[in-house]
């Protein structure tokens, strides 16, 4: 990356691994502008970084749980001036528990908030990036997306997802100056595992790492243009294990360690 100032977009900045990515680049001298649904969290923490860091931080509330919503969400950054450098796709969230036991509409919104938005906010604003031959798009995806997930059946697959989109992206934009990483973090103690009914899985028992440093190693793997970082040594070795192990062995551990019943 150049040591020119950017801009950059952070969605689900207002909590979690968003919110310490969002500290990191106000520290490198980024100008910031913060989405998610929770405008005071988002004030708050604008209000925060332009002080400590002296940059540009500013609030941009956003529901990317309809198409109708992201859509709306673009053209505003648009109409508001801002020219995105950096992409960081870090909204999103899961659900645990059997797929025909959880409600339908609430797992095809986690497709849209997992899968459907951070694509369409990549199409709004990485051929920008490519015409002006830098910046970059960093995905917050997960350990999960190396593998089935019984008990999370719809969240390891929109993690998959968008694992193998920023693998093709990044071989795509590579040879323009941009650049693309998926994070990929194993459990982490976030607003997430609540939200997910996480709490007493084994899952979050073991390897774990804190928000502040899957950021850290998120925010350095994009910096030195990674295409995939894994924070941690234990989520390293398990993504290790997934290659080695048949895929029926690895979808049985999962849900030995996420079974609801």
């Amino acid at each position: 990356m150049t040591a020119q100032r950017r801009t950059v977009l952070i969605t689900g900045a207002s909590s979690g691994i968003g919110l310490e990515l969002a500290r990191l680049f106000a520290a490198h001298g980024d100008d910031l502008v913060l989405a998610a649904r929770r405008e005071d969290r988002l004030k708050a923490l604008a209000q925060e970084l332009s002080g400590r860091h002296g940059v540009s931080a500013v609030a941009a509330p956003a529901d990317l749980a309809t198409p109708e919503g992201v859509k709306e969400f673009a053209i505003e950054i648009g109409r508001r001036g801002h020219v995105v450098d950096v992409l960081v796709n870090n909204a999103g969230f899961g659900l645990r528990g059997p797929f025909v036991k959880l409600p339908l509409d609430r797992q095809l919104e986690m497709i849209q908030v997992n899968v459907a938005a951070p694509t369409a906010l990549a199409g709004f604003f990485l051929p920008g990036m490519m015409a002006r031959g830098r910046g970059g798009v960093l995905n917050v995806a997960s350990l999960a997306a190396f593998q089935a997930g019984p008990e999370m059946a719809v969240y390891y697959a929109t993690k998959a997802f968008l694992l193998s989109f920023s693998e093709a992206l990044y071989e795509e934009s590579k040879r323009s100056g941009v650049t693309v990483t998926a994070l990929c973090p194993g459990p982490v103690p976030t607003e997430f595992g609540h939200v997910a009914g996480m709490g007493d899985a084994q899952l979050f028992k073991t390897g774990v790492v804190s928000a502040e440093a899957v950021a850290k190693a998120g925010f350095e793997g994009f910096q030195k243009r990674k295409a995939i970082v894994i924070p941690g040594a234990l989520p390293k070795l398990g993504a290790f294990m997934t290659r080695l192990g048949s895929r029926g062995l690895t979808r049985r551990i999962a849900h030995e360690m996420q079974r609801t019943s």
